[in-house]
C-alpha cells in the first residue's frame, strides 16, 4: 500500500499516478472508465459567448452546440448549458375584469321622484277635495313657477327675453277666471295678458322686440291658458272627481309607457325628438289609460260609462306622449335636459307639466261631450 492510502480518500475525477485533477464534470474514475475516458481527453475549443435572444428555437440550437461527454443534460451549472426547459412560472397576472352586462336604468333617482310624486298627490288631493278655491290657488302657483322656469331657460340659452311680469299676473288671473267665468273668462284674460305682454315690452329698446313677444304670447298660451282647462273642470257639480280621473289617466299614461317601454321596448317612437320613448310604450300607454278611463268614467263620474272611458283613456294616451315629445323638442331646441331642478328626481316644474297641459282641453271636452258641463 502507497502512502495515499492512509491520506485522505482518492478525489472523485482521480485519474492515476500522475495525480491529475480532473476536469470539471468528468465521470467518476475507476479502471472501468480510465481507459475510456482517457481517449476523450483533448482539449476542447474555445466556444464564444451565444446571444441570448429568448425563445425555444435559440435554446435548442444552444443545446445541441453544447452536447457532449462533458456537457452532460445533468450538469444544469456549467456556463454552456441549455436555459432550463421547465423555468419556474411567472406570478399570475391579473387579468381585466369582465365587463357586466348593463342593466336599464330608469336615468333618474326612482326613490326621490317617488317620494315627491306622493307628496304632490296628497297636496293636490287634500285641497282639490277640501276647498276648491285652494286647489285653484294651486294650480295659479304651478302655472307661475312654470312661466319662470320656462322664461328663464330661453333668456338663458337664446338670449330671448320674453317679459315674466305681465305673464305671471296675467297667467294666474286667467286660471281664477277660468274658474269664475268658464271659457269666456278664460279668453278674456288671454287677450289681456298678450296686450300686456306687447306694451310692457315696450319700454326696452326695439333690438329683439319681435322674438320677445312672440316668445311672450307663446308662453302665455302653451302653459296658463292650457292650464285654465283644469280650473273649468272644477266648475262642474262633481268637479273634483273629473280633475282626479284627468290626473289619474294622464299618471298611468306616463305610467305604463314607461313600464311597458322600460321592459319590452325596442323600436324608437320618435328618436330625433325623444330617444327613450318607444313604440312598445305608447301601447303600454294605451293599454293602461284605456283601462283606468273605464273605472274612472263607470265609478267616478256621474253618468259615464265604461266604453266612454275607453275611448277616453285612449285620447288622453295620445295627448299625454304628444305632450311629452313637445316638451321634449323645446328642450332640445334650448340644449337642456330639464327645465328646472325644484323637484327631485322629476326636475323642473314644467317637466311634469308637460303631459297634463295638453291632455287637459282634450279631457275638458270629452266630459263635456259624454256627461256635460255639469
Amino acid at each position: 500500500m502507497n502512502d495515499s492510502s492512509w491520506g485522505a480518500p482518492p478525489q472523485a475525477g482521480y485519474w492515476g499516478p500522475s495525480d491529475r485533477r480532473p476536469v470539471q464534470g468528468a465521470a467518476p474514475a475507476g479502471p472501468a472508465y480510465d481507459a475510456h475516458y482517457a481517449q476523450q481527453t483533448r482539449p476542447m475549443p474555445i466556444v464564444p459567448d451565444v446571444p441570448d435572444h429568448g425563445g425555444d428555437q435559440d435554446d435548442d440550437q444552444g443545446a445541441a452546440r453544447l452536447s457532449g461527454p462533458l456537457f452532460d443534460e445533468s450538469q444544469s451549472a456549467q456556463p454552456y448549458a441549455a436555459a432550463p426547459r421547465n423555468p419556474e412560472p411567472m406570478p399570475d397576472v391579473p387579468q381585466p375584469a369582465q365587463p357586466q352586462p348593463q342593466k336599464k336604468s330608469a336615468g333618474r333617482d326612482l326613490g326621490a321622484a317617488i317620494g315627491v310624486g306622493v307628496g304632490l298627490g296628497v297636496v293636490i288631493i287634500a285641497s282639490l277635495f277640501v276647498v276648491k278655491a285652494v286647489f285653484v290657488g294651486v294650480i295659479a302657483i304651478a302655472v307661475v313657477v312654470g312661466l319662470w322656469e320656462l322664461t328663464k331657460r330661453l333668456d338663458e340659452r337664446k338670449g330671448i327675453k320674453a317679459p315674466l311680469v305681465p305673464l305671471a299676473v296675467g297667467g294666474a288671473a286667467m286660471v281664477v277666471a277660468g274658474y269664475v267665468r268658464g271659457s269666456e273668462g278664460a279668453w278674456v284674460a288671454m287677450a289681456l295678458t298678450a296686450l300686456a305682454v306687447l306694451v310692457w315690452r315696450m319700454t326696452e329698446p326695439p333690438e329683439g322686440y319681435l322674438k320677445d313677444v312672440t316668445a311672450g304670447l307663446f308662453a302665455a298660451f302653451y302653459v296658463p291658458f292650457l292650464a285654465t282647462f283644469v280650473a273649468m273642470m272644477l266648475m262642474a257639480d262633481d268637479g273634483p272627481w273629473r280633475v282626479l280621473t284627468f290626473l289619474v289617466l294622464t299618471v298611468v299614461s306616463d305610467t305604463g309607457a314607461y313600464a311597458v317601454g322600460w321592459r319590452f321596448g325596442k323600436t324608437k317612437l320618435a328618436p330625433r325628438i325623444s330617444p327613450g320613448k318607444t313604440r312598445e310604450g305608447l301601447l303600454g300607454a294605451v293599454a293602461f289609460a284605456m283601462a283606468a278611463g273605464a273605472l274612472c268614467m263607470q265609478f267616478a263620474i256621474d253618468g259615464g260609462a265604461w266604453w266612454q272611458g275607453l275611448l277616453l283613456g285612449l285620447a288622453v294616451a295620445v295627448s299625454a306622449t304628444l305632450g311629452d315629445l313637445g316638451e321634449s323638442m323645446i328642450k332640445r331646441d334650448l340644449g337642456i335636459k330639464d327645465m328646472g331642478t325644484l323637484l327631485p328626481g322629476h326636475g323642473g316644474i314644467m317637466d311634469r307639466l308637460d303631459s297634463l297641459l295638453p291632455t287637459a282641453p282634450v279631457v275638458w271636452l270629452l266630459l263635456v261631450v259624454f256627461v256635460g258641463s255639469g
